[in-house]
């Protein structure tokens, strides 16, 4: 049965009297004071109803309060355990929850729970939702500018141990049996006890941690053929090949060895790939499938993500993360560029103009973008010869065709077709000219031939305009988005998650960016009441008023309590004579 609360209307009676003006101004200087506020009742609540029926069964827990836990665990790094006695005990999380009721149905949250409800977001992909609308609300409230952004990736650990090769044989190997021994003994057992303690035994295990470097080749060569053997043996029995661990050995046998067949024995036999030629979105750790490889950074996967920012003489405005996209560690930035954008978009957070490195400044980013009406600025791939002429040292005319070269001389013959651009310049006139060897141009038939299209020209002006600098002083702001990164690991530990998958993993990452986000903002007000300090100040209400005069005149209360305690001879007076009067 759904159970959840109207926070949106406010109420008759203060929720929290027992804070008085000291605590009271720093919860509501705190991020609780802001969740409460503005995110809370913004939560997704919606998209989960469907799971749950509005009058049959036992009452959920109060729905906003649990979607708000997901994002506090995240925000604070929290484990369930920790996230338990934070809802169970912490008054600011109260606050931020708008949890009022100290009994145990409300103040109390059961593993169970948390795990239901990661579950649930995880499996629908609910947590993107919860993140759109934490930002979309904190862009409202605080009014950001998103027309200049940045562009970046962040390296992600799961939580998997890194193996070599060797490891990573024996590990597969060892899971596909601990499998078949629970589900199918009898099959287990027919693999006969040597081949088995091979790689369950602790004798076993140790014998492939301590082999040398030397014979390294040769170990994995026959943990190879003990691979291959399995696979032949099983790949007729269904049940057997449906077993996800079965699966992950094939996809072992294929990406890290070459299966021959020799030409006289028709036999076939096994030999392991060099390095070089294992793809990196190869299998790393039997326990994590998705996790793939970088070659700069490791084993694991990437967050990439855009935010705001503001430049220097500008109106001050809060730095918020737009939007993000987590994926295996071996996908290329180029390709993360127009989704980012695309995204942000389609939120109504787009940018004019996007700061990024030159893995996403390629050609063909930069004319997508600017079909979406985005101006990239980075960097150009590569560095050009040093001492030699380029295109921009060419005149060019409005048609992109060249009117002089850079000592003056026009070409004999222009063509254009396609796209693509053909100067033909005097052949005696060049054989004279001082520069022929760092020129472009390159001898032909009936002159020196400049060849070009309209890609080699647009890269040609994006490097001469890298020297100006003015691109030097627009550019230099893109260097921020590794402050980003360095506060959502130092804040939100998202370097080294808890979890394993990239279901699990993007839920976390996205929450922890969700988290940052609401910390930023929190600082972002801060900042500007210290500057402003007359849009903190607020007027005594009548709570404060009353808190003052409870304090200042408890001792008469209490005086007069005890004195009519005396005189009738009751011990429970305060709380059945008069109870308005003691509380």
């Amino acid at each position: 049965m759904i159970h959840i609360k109207d926070h949106k209307t406010l109420n008759i009676f203060e929720p929290f009297p027992f804070f008085g003006p000291k605590r009271r101004m720093l919860i509501e200087a705190s991020w609780a004071k802001l969740f409460r506020d503005h995110i809370l009742f913004e939560l997704p609540v919606d998209q989960i109803f469907k799971n749950y029926h509005w009058a049959m069964g036992r009452p959920t827990k109060e729905l906003y309060a649990m979607l708000g836990v997901m994002i506090l665990q995240q925000m604070h790094d929290l484990t369930d355990e920790e996230t338990i006695h934070q809802y169970a005990f912490n008054m600011e999380w109260h606050y931020a929850l708008d949890i009022t009721d100290e009994s145990d149905r409300a103040s109390y949250l059961c593993a169970k729970t948390l795990w239901t409800m990661r579950h649930l977001l995880t499996d629908r992909n609910l947590y993107g939702v919860l993140f759109e609308s934490v930002t979309d609300k904190l862009a409202k409230v605080f009014s950001v500018d998103t027309s200049k952004q940045r562009c970046d990736s962040v390296h992600l650990f799961s939580n998997m141990r890194h193996l070599g090769r060797i490891g990573l044989f024996c590990r597969t190997i060892k899971k596909f049996l601990i499998n078949l021994k629970r589900h199918h003994k009898d099959l287990f057992e027919a693999l006969g006890q040597e081949f088995t303690d091979r790689y369950l035994s602790k004798q076993g295990e140790a014998v492939f941690s301590m082999v040398k470097p030397s014979e390294s080749i040769r170990t994995l060569e026959s943990l190879g053929a003990d691979l291959f053997f399995l696979i032949e043996r099983f790949k007729e029995n269904e049940p057997i090949t449906g077993m996800s661990s079965y699966q992950l050995m094939v996809r072992l046998l294929k990406e890290q060895c070459h299966v021959e067949q020799d030409a006289e024995t028709q036999a076939q036999r096994v030999s392991i790939k060099p390095n070089k030629e294992v793809p990196s979105d190869s299998l790393q750790n039997p326990s994590d499938p998705d996790a793939s490889y970088d070659g700069h950074k490791g084993q694991g996967y990437q967050m990439q993500i855009s935010e705001t920012y503001c430049q220097e003489g500008e109106k001050k405005s809060l730095s918020l993360i737009t939007e993000l996209i987590v994926e295996p560690a071996h996908e290329s930035d180029a390709n993360a560029l127009i989704p980012l954008v695309e995204g942000t978009q389609k939120r109504g957070l787009g940018p004019k103009e996007v700061l990024v490195d030159s893995l996403y400044g390629s050609d063909e980013n930069c004319e997508k973008a600017k079909e979406l009406g985005v101006e990239v600025i980075s960097p150009v791939m590569g560095k050009p010869q040093q001492n030699t002429l380029t295109l921009t040292d060419f005149t060019m005319s409005d048609e992109a065709t060249v009117s002089s070269c850079p000592q003056g001389y026009a070409p004999v013959k222009v063509k254009t077709k396609k796209g693509r651009h053909i100067a033909v310049f005097d052949l005696q006139t060049c054989e004279g000219c001082l520069h022929l060897n760092d020129c472009p141009v390159q001898l032909g038939k009936k002159g020196y031939y400049l060849h070009y299209d309209d890609k080699a020209l647009r890269l040609a002006k994006r490097r001469a305009h890298e020297k100006t600098p003015a691109f030097q002083e627009v550019y230099r702001f893109r260097a921020g988005v590794e402050g980003t990164m360095s506060q959502l690991d130092r804040k939100t530990g998202l370097k080294h998650l808890r979890v394993r998958g990239l279901a699990s993993v993007s839920f976390c990452a996205t929450l922890k960016a969700a988290g940052i986000n609401i910390l930023r903002a929190v600082a972002f007000k801060n900042s500007e009441n210290e500057e402003n300090p007359t849009h903190d100040q607020r007027n005594p209400g009548l709570f404060d008023l009353i808190y003052v005069f409870k304090e200042r005149f408890s001792f008469v209360r209490e005086t007069f309590v005890d004195k009519m305690k005396s005189y009738f001879h009751l011990d429970n007076f305060g709380s059945q004579i008069l109870p308005k009067f003691a509380a």
